[in-house]
């Protein structure tokens, strides 16, 4: 399998997994990443005022946008000596967009597995665990919250946000159970 469609399944993993916590607390869901014809392009948030990459899914009943985002571990941050997690900085852009232009919450949720650091981060010497869980916080929060951006990851970069910054919605066991 190429290196695209082991991330793309590991990413539709840890959707279905979020989706699942979510229903498990009572909501329901529209994935907007259901597609039956592949264009090669993300779910599309269509406005007036053009189009956008589309958050994962929209909760009733709270009327909110979920964008699920399944890492391995965090990353640690030399600089702030801080357990970071991020997304690419056009789709940030993107869900902005689509929260300013409905005026409902666009809510980041992370999944982080796994509680081994990366061996470059413990060549750099971060902790011997990192945090896991289900994080989140909503977008507006967050908005005000960046711990830093860089320009060399992801297509057009990245924007980067503290562990101690998201709340931990879920223990792992919590999210594993709801599958």
């Amino acid at each position: 399998m190429n290196d695209f469609a082991a991330k793309l399944a590991t990413g539709q993993l840890g959707e279905s997994l979020i989706a699942r916590w979510c229903m498990s607390r009572g909501n329901c869901l529209i994935p907007v990443y259901e597609k039956e014809i592949d264009t090669g392009k993300g779910p599309r948030f269509f406005s007036p005022e053009g189009q956008f990459v589309a958050p994962d899914m929209f909760l009733l009943p709270a009327m909110m946008f979920i964008e699920a985002k399944h890492k391995t571990v965090f990353s640690w941050h030399r600089k702030t000596e801080r357990w970071c997690t991020g997304i690419d900085l056009n789709h940030y852009a993107g869900y902005q967009k689509v929260q300013d232009i409905t005026g409902r919450p666009v809510w980041l949720l992370f999944l982080h597995r796994s509680s081994t650091p990366d061996a470059r981060d413990l060549a750099a010497g971060c902790p011997p665990e990192c945090p896991i869980g289900l994080f989140g916080e909503d977008l507006r929060y967050l908005r005000e919250n960046e711990n830093h951006r860089h320009g060399n990851w992801g297509r057009y970069g990245m924007v980067y946000w503290a562990a101690e910054t998201l709340r931990l919605l879920a223990p792992i066991e919590e999210v594993a159970e709801a599958a």
